[in-house]
């Protein structure tokens, strides 16, 4: 036979060097030696062998290179079509934005400010920094890793740990959370152009609390404000000066005040006046957030005089990432109330902010800022959010345990309750579903800064300036008097979840309070010194063993006894 291929072992037509011998191995060119005359082929087994050769020949060949050019020319095509898509949207998108801005900023710029009227700054918004550096990918790359997350039940009962835990919420990237931002500022229902009123010398005209900062306003005033128009002027604080922090009470510095009226998508702030608190550094926070989102802590000269005793504020006046702002003349001798002016007021010193995440300063940030905006604000749709308490509901019933703890002389928080009942306030109940609770904690307020949010918070505190500092108390009230005007709602998380991306540390007077516990429980008082003179001898007793105290081992004594004995014998 003429037509083997190489190496094949076979029994009856002879070997490889047989092969040699008669001639069939011509050169060594022929390696395709399966492909012999019709007749060469006789055994079925032959065949089977030739067809792996002839495979792994085109597959090297022709196959493989018709594969290469096939897949060459549909990446080519893909690519050559998502170019085309994304520079069409990113044409029409910049078309919207153009039309967002000479129709909105540019307009609304122009129009005339009453006089002696405080009005909200209108500029022109430039371009989100965080947002620029994401604005190349697209967000729709991104696998939402929160589309099925599930809340999970609540941890069993633990006698060690009793009282509100956090739990688990799901954010998504950061990248995709900055991507998520909202281009255009939300829609500010009815009210459409929010101003404030300015008075050199505020006069009080009725006989209830107050104080010049907050203008005195009185409950004409008062119930005029929760009637929602186009265009309103409120009493929002800073009544006097020329400009929120310049020589209204509340007194900023001249270069800290600048820095406030620059433009920033998202700003955190918090306060601590008194020396109340220790500042807490926020965690986790990522690389463009800690480019991009300005800290702010506001202080008294208390707080920085012990700041600076105890070297935490550097030269750039900072204590880690948060900037801080020195405010002179506070405008309350109560240091709790005078915090209560940057919490609610911030979009009065920060005119030109879209978002803020205000925390209280004995709370530590434990995530990054742009994922708390996603989950609480921009996945919900939502302009204002705020936890509500973990156990209370009712202002009745926070009314009563603001009295047991002592936050408040009684007096007044009864005058302030029973004002409120007069005007319709009723106990919590399920007939104010889908509300959920009428007693937030208030340690966390995250906002956007448009006109509806803006009076909200300058309501709220008008009512905390008139009556008590606990802001819990009037929060309802403001908030239901503006909900029966216009469809605006607030979202009430969970305070679990607040407790997620807050860690919740001591007061400085209770830190030193038990600072000063574990000194003395270190340094026990002597021991009383009996009288020499005394005839009776103290009596000896055995030391109590307390509880989960090791026993001796009597064994051991027994043995040692018996052994002294045997020795005296």
């Amino acid at each position: 036979m003429t037509g083997w291929s190489l190496g094949l072992r076979t029994g009856s037509d002879g070997s490889l060097q047989q092969l040699a011998q008669n001639g069939v191995l011509h050169s060594p060119d022929s390696f395709i030696l399966c492909k012999g005359s019709k007749t060469s082929l006789s055994s079925s087994r032959e065949k089977e062998r030739c067809l792996p050769s002839i495979c792994r020949f085109l597959v090297r060949r022709q196959v493989g290179m018709l594969i290469l050019v096939a897949f060459t020319l549909l990446a080519f095509v893909a690519g050559f079509s998502m170019v085309n898509k994304d520079d069409a949207s990113r044409s029409s998108e910049l078309d919207f934005k153009e039309r967002f801005e000479n129709s909105t900023y540019h307009l609304s710029a122009l129009l005339p400010r009453k006089v002696m009227v405080c009005g909200e700054n209108n500029a022109q918004l430039p371009p989100s920094h965080a947002l620029a550096m994401i604005e190349a990918k697209d967000s729709a790359a991104f696998r939402d890793p929160c589309r099925n997350f599930a809340f999970p039940p609540p941890p069993p009962g633990d006698r060690r740990r009793i009282g509100p835990r956090p739990c688990p919420v799901c954010y998504v990237l950061v990248e995709q959370a900055i991507a998520h931002m909202p281009r255009v500022p939300s829609a500010s229902p009815r009210l459409q152009h929010l101003t404030y009123f300015h008075e050199q010398i505020p006069m009080k005209t009725e006989p209830h609390r107050g104080s010049a900062f907050g203008g005195y306003p009185s409950l004409v005033d008062r119930n005029a404000s929760f009637d929602i128009k186009e265009s309103m002027t409120v009493h929002c604080g800073f009544v006097k000066g020329s400009r929120p922090g310049d020589q209204t009470g509340f007194d900023i510095d001249a270069a800290d005040l600048k820095e406030m009226e620059q433009f920033h998508d998202v700003i955190v702030a918090s306060a601590i006046f008194g020396n109340y608190g220790v500042i807490q550094q926020p965690n986790n926070s990522g690389k463009i957030a800690r480019e991009n989102v300005p800290f702010y802590m506001f202080v008294d000269e208390e707080t920085e005089a012990s700041l600076k005793n105890s070297i935490l504020l550097d030269s750039r006046n900072r204590v880690g990432l948060w900037r801080i702002i020195l405010v002179r003349n506070v405008p309350y001798s109560d240091a709790r109330r005078n915090g209560k002016v940057p919490k609610l007021l911030l979009h009065r010193l920060f005119p030109n902010v879209r978002y803020s995440i205000w925390i209280d300063g004995k709370l530590q940030l434990v995530v990054d800022p742009y994922q708390i905006l996603e989950r609480f604000l921009w996945r919900q749709n939502a302009t204002f959010a705020i936890s509500r308490h973990y156990g209370r509901f009712d202002v009745f019933e926070e009314a009563e345990a603001n009295k047991a703890a002592g936050k408040y002389d009684n007096v007044s928080i009864d005058h302030q309750i029973d004002f409120y009942k007069k005007e319709g306030l009723t106990a919590y109940s399920e007939a104010k579903l889908p509300i959920t609770s009428d007693v937030p904690e208030g340690c966390v307020i995250i906002k956007e800064h448009i006109p509806i949010t803006n009076l909200f918070t300058c309501l709220w505190f008008n009512e905390v300036d008139r009556f008590t500092s606990r802001d819990q108390l009037s929060f309802s009230t403001v908030r239901d008097k503006l909900m029966a005007k216009v469809s605006w709602n607030i979202n009430m998380f969970l305070d679990c979840e607040r407790r997620n991306f807050v860690i919740q540390a001591y007061h400085r007077d209770l830190l030193e309070q038990r600072a000063h516990m574990t000194v003395v429980r270190s340094h026990p008082p002597p021991a009383l010194v009996r009288d020499s003179s005394s005839s009776k001898s103290p009596v000896r007793r055995p030391p109590k063993r307390g509880r989960g105290e090791r026993k001796s081992n009597s064994r051991r004594h027994r043995k040692s006894g018996a052994g002294s004995r045997g020795n005296s014998i």
